[in-house]
């Protein structure tokens, strides 16, 4: 047995994989064939793996695993919505959220234990921040999802716990996993990154990932945003409306689609909604109204229904498509803004409800 710690296969890509069976002295193919394996049928014991030689399944065993997070609570809520807490093997805990609907199934994934970026209206922001995510952490909810559900979700939306663009280098790759043909196959268009607006990163990713894009903007002005999403005071609207307009200025079909909390008397007046007519002149978008979910502290209300459809007729009428998101989750404290995981405080005290038990994948 080899002193040297066993390399958790779930996150890496193909081309890491053909390229860690090759040094190990195994073919390319044997990387895919197993890619294929973890993936697409959800197998974690590589005996298992009957297509794989016995003497290269050995040394897998010696060499390598198949370790996803460990499920520790599952919520179901009253609309269908199904929330896991799951448990990272330093002992951190993060949340991912199901929901199901008519012609789809998405999946909402964290990328951080917490997060840094401390938006006021947001509960995950007020439990502070830990570590990223790895790549194996990231895709391991996707692949416990698709084990549990029996079926790979047809969306996936990196709107949970974290801000994904500050855990690039694991995001990414995460992400390619998703659309992977040997794994999930998620349309391009199907795969969601969430951003609060890290332009630097924002213009990377245009380099290297072609997923859809969907920010948090939830101001019109920079006055109102530095207080509501602070890092608006490091990359402010007049540099991050550029940005956005670049990652799909190649495709006139696609949108950026613009995440607006509506809070009560902040920022969800008509006056509101003419600046933001005014913000988004030009750019290809979609606004997406988010009823505020209230979460224990806050002050925030949330926008009276009648108020919310002024604001989303007045986008209209201008000429912009724009939604009211549907609460999930909310009974069950899955909806937007009200993940909270268990980043530091390690009582378990946030455990005590519907436990499961989970068989060991490690």
């Amino acid at each position: 047995m080899s002193d040297t710690p066993k390399i958790n296969l779930l996150g890496l890509t193909r081309p890491e994989m053909e390229s860690w069976f090759v040094n190990l002295g195994a073919k390319a193919f044997h990387g895919r064939n197993v890619l294929k394996w973890i993936h697409k049928h959800g197998v974690f014991d590589f005996d298992a793996m009957t297509d794989v030689p016995q003497r290269l399944r050995d040394l897998l065993r010696d060499k390598a695993r198949v370790a996803p997070p460990r499920v520790v609570l599952t919520q179901p809520a009253s609309d269908g919505t199904t929330k896991w807490v799951l448990e990272l093997e330093d002992g951190q805990h993060i949340e991912t959220v199901y929901i199901p609907e008519e012609s789809r199934s998405t999946i909402c994934v964290s990328s951080q234990v917490g997060c840094a970026l401390d938006c006021s209206f947001c509960s995950t922001a007020q439990q502070g921040f830990n570590r990223n995510l790895t790549a194996a952490e990231i895709v391991g909810q996707v692949w416990l999802a698709s084990r549990l559900l029996g079926h790979p979700p047809s969306n996936v939306v990196m709107m949970g716990m974290g801000e994904p663009l500050a855990n690039f280098d694991n995001v990414v790759p995460a992400m390619e996993l998703m659309q992977e043909d040997l794994a999930y196959m998620i349309s391009k268009t199907r795969v969601t990154i969430s951003t609060s607006g890290i332009v630097p990163a924002l213009r990377r990713l245009r380099e290297v990932s072609d997923v859809s894009l969907a920010v948090s903007l939830h101001a019109p002005d920079n006055a109102l945003r530095d207080q509501l999403v602070p890092i608006n005071r490091k990359y402010p609207l007049e540099e991050l409306i550029p940005a956005c307009k670049e990652f799909v200025q190649h495709d006139r079909r696609r949108k950026i689609t613009w995440e607006y909390v509506m809070l009560d008397g902040v920022n969800d007046s008509i006056a509101h909604a003419k600046a933001l007519i005014r913000l988004l002149q030009g750019v290809p978008s979609k606004v997406n109204l988010i009823p505020f979910n209230p979460f224990p502290g806050t002050d925030y209300q949330t926008s009276p229904a009648d108020r919310v459809e002024a604001f989303r007729q007045r986008l209209k009428r201008a000429g912009i498509i724009a939604t009211t998101r549907k609460t999930r989750g909310d009974d069950i404290d899955a909806a937007c803004g009200q993940l909270v995981g268990k980043v530091h405080d390690r009582s378990r005290r946030r455990l005590q409800r519907i436990p499961v038990v989970q068989e060991s994948y490690q």
